[in-house]
This record gives C-alpha cells, sequence and structure tokens, in this order.
C-alpha cells in the first residue's frame, strides 16, 4: 500500500524539493556574507555574550551555543548581532574580533567571517554543497522512476 500517490517517485520529487530549499537558503547566506566581507566596512569588535541553549532530553545535540558580538559605528552607534557558527572552538566573552558590516543596515548584516572565524562561511558553504547535491540526486531518482 501507498503512503503517497505514485509512490517512491512522489517521495523522491517531494524531498528532492525539500532538501533543495535548504540548500537554495543556504547558498543565499553564504552569498550574503561573502558580499558584506568582500565589499562592507571593518571595525573592531569583541564578543558581548556566549548563551547556551538547552533544548532538552531526546533531542541528538542537546545543548546549542549562540555567540553575541558588539561593535560600535563610527557614528557611535554600538550594535549587536549574532552569527552563525564563528569557529571550530568558539570565542570567550570580552575576546576581540574583526566586524565586517554593510554601514546601511549595520544590525542587519554583520558577520565575523573572516581570518581565524571561517565558519560563518563555512557552514552554509557546506549545507548547500551537501543539501544540493542530495537533492540533485534525489531529483535525479525521480526523473528516473516516476517521469
Amino acid at each position: 500500500m501507498d503512503v503517497l500517490p505514485g509512490g517512491t517517485a512522489t517521495f523522491l520529487l517531494l524531498f528532492g524539493l525539500f532538501l533543495g530549499a535548504f540548500a537554495v537558503r543556504s547558498g543565499l547566506r553564504l552569498v550574503r556574507v561573502l558580499r558584506v566581507v568582500r565589499h562592507g566596512e571593518r571595525a573592531e569588535g569583541r564578543c558581548a555574550d556566549r548563551r547556551v541553549e538547552d533544548r532538552g532530553t531526546g533531542t541528538e545535540n542537546r545543548y546549542r551555543t549562540e555567540y553575541v558580538f558588539a561593535f560600535r559605528t563610527p557614528d557611535g552607534r554600538e550594535v549587536e548581532f549574532t552569527d552563525h557558527a564563528p569557529g571550530p572552538f568558539g570565542f570567550e566573552v570580552g575576546a576581540p574580533v574583526r566586524v565586517s558590516y554593510d554601514p546601511a543596515a549595520p544590525d542587519l548584516r554583520a558577520t565575523v567571517a573572516g581570518p581565524g572565524a571561517w565558519g560563518p562561511l563555512l557552514m552554509p558553504a557546506v549545507f548547500a554543497t551537501v543539501l544540493g547535491l542530495f537533492s540533485l540526486g534525489l531529483l535525479a531518482g525521480f526523473a528516473v522512476m516516476g517521469w
């Protein structure tokens, strides 16, 4: 008994599109971070806070660490932001960081990506590549089975 109309072919199509959406999202994040690193302004900042979130028992990655960074714009405004996966070992609170930001929206487009913190570039690149390839494989399977 098939759960979905079309059975395996429909599953391959839906799952391939689902993973493809995440690959596109990661790719867009990568492009935004690269644009800010290449064309944005630079400022000296610091790690303002390190928050550990407990997701509860029964989850594979029970604890999630989120880093909050702060920097001051040339007009004196203090900006705080979070960034994804700053590096394999993270940062201590108060540690100096180099911030790249978009002067038009520093609170929305800022990153610590660059020397010493390649995580904000590597994580979206890995997700976009792996999920994109897996999605293409599933969609190719759909084309072979159900087209």
